[in-house]
């Protein structure tokens, strides 16, 4: 009687559990589809998604990224954009299932609702171009338990740039993710394979985007919101097209420097000419600076571009007050009693002079013809001129007491020597002090860097 019942429930058991055994069998039957797979798991009497998914210590959340696109950081916002697809794996038990399935994995793009998730958020971001939408992600989970969550993400991230020495800086442009709930004692992000930079897609578009280097990293505690949550962080490092400002901003300002430099080689007479060219390459250096300058952010210090601009400026605007200062003494009066008719060249007249002195048959000492001498009362003595005189030194004379006696008086500089003495030194000062400032400009910042 004892065995008898020991049997029936024996077979009692059996039965029940083949029975089990067969509808676990026919849930993941190969004709099943990934839908009525997922169903079934996910039902709620097996499956909360409010809960971590049950493992050993701390879940590990496995990242990588991939780039697609990129866009050179703006100047003025000093924001860009990046376009990339970020993948998140981790292992959650709760949804293996049987080898049963011909699927080597469910896609649950339309369970993701249903499923535990981590919720990594960005750090340091400005704003999402593109609202998360189904089309851009997927959702794929794996016989073992193994899930991977793809999504795409454009994002307008802020760049960290050294606007002192801007064109010529090397932008910083980091983005971090990390998960907002769960501190790193729950959940840690961990690069996947290790990699230190970031994957490229091969057709990676870059629209004047000059990436010079990546890296990824775990955020450093001071990069960090709060220290005690797992975080990555991604550092692009790009470098400006130095190319488009040497060609719209500093070749054309040296072209407008030196060619205020060319009034010095012009005659010291020749105002219209010289006015033009003065006026003419400031309007032009002004047009260009403030066009250029109105794309640049506003800082509060000394950057780059603004020595640029202050020092081309002072040239050429000191190149017009040189033409003002040269025209100026050139037009006053001579001081001494030899009369130049205008435009002509001291010089000449002095070496016609030199000339006619040669053939002159008064002596210079004997100039006493009463008709050539003209009378100068200085004080006590009278000082006589005599146009007799054509020696290259004027001779006067002082009549005392009926004796004539010689005396000779050193003249100043013409004033058309003065103003041409002056173009020949600033032919030489204005372009020696702006070929010094070019070297020094460009190694200090190093331009060519």
């Amino acid at each position: 009687m004892g065995w008898s019942c020991v049997v029936a429930r024996a077979v009692a058991i059996f039965l029940m559990l083949s029975r089990a055994s067969a509808l676990t069998s026919d849930i993941f039957a190969a004709g099943k589809s990934d839908k009525e797979i997922l169903d079934n798991l996910l039902k709620n009497s097996r499956y909360d998604k409010r809960l971590l998914p049950p493992v050993d210590g701390v879940l590990t959340v496995n990242v990588s990224v991939l780039l697609l696109s990129l866009a050179s950081p703006d100047e003025s916002s000093l924001k860009y954009e990046v376009e990339f697809l970020l993948q998140q794996q981790w292992y959650d038990p709760r949804l293996r299932y049987s080898n049963q399935s011909h699927y080597d994995f469910l896609n649950a793009i339309h369970h993701h609702e249903d499923i535990w998730l981590p919720d990594t958020y960005f750090i340091m971001h400005g704003d999402f171009k593109d609202p998360i939408i189904p089309m851009h992600f997927a959702l794929r989970i794996y016989r073992n338990g193994t899930i991977n969550y793809l999504m795409r993400r454009h994002l307008i991230l802020s760049c960290q740039g050294r606007l002192n020495i801007f064109p010529f800086d090397d932008p910083l442009c980091s983005f971090a993710l990390e998960s907002i709930s769960y501190e790193q004692s729950a959940i840690t992000y961990v690069w996947k394979n290790d990699e230190d930079t970031l994957r490229k897609s091969p057709s990676l578009t870059t629209l004047n985007a000059y990436l010079i280097q990546n890296q990824t990293i775990p955020c450093p505690i001071k990069a960090s919101w709060r220290g005690n949550y797992s975080c990555l962080k991604v550092d692009l490092i790009f470098t400006r097209d130095r190319s488009f400002y040497f060609t719209t901003v500093f070749i054309p300002g040296i072209i407008l420097v030196t060619s205020s430099f060319i009034t010095f080689w012009l005659e010291w007479n020749a105002v219209p000419a010289r006015v033009m060219i003065g006026v003419t390459t400031m309007l032009n250096f002004f047009t260009t600076s403030n066009g250029f300058r109105s794309t640049l952010p506003v800082v509060s210090n000394l950057t780059a571009m603004n020595v640029w601009d202050g020092v081309c400026m002072c040239f050429i605007y000191a190149s017009l007050l040189e033409f003002v200062c040269v025209n100026y003494v050139g037009r006053k009066r001579p001081l001494h009693n030899v009369v130049y008719r205008p435009g002509e060249n001291p010089v000449t007249q002095e070496a016609m002079a030199f000339l006619n002195w040669g053939k002159s048959e008064i002596p210079q000492a004997e100039c006493s013809s009463a008709g050539d001498k003209k009378r100068e009362s200085t004080g006590a003595a009278e000082l006589v001129s005599c146009t007799a005189c054509t020696g290259p030194g004027a001779c006067t004379h002082t009549a005392n007491n009926g004796g004539v006696a010689e005396v000779r008086k050193k003249e100043p500089p013409h004033p058309i020597r003065v103003a041409k003495t002056i173009d020949v030194i600033a032919r030489i000062t204005f372009p020696t002090a702006y070929a010094v400032f070019l070297i020094f400009f460009f190694i200090h910042y190093k331009a060519f860097s």
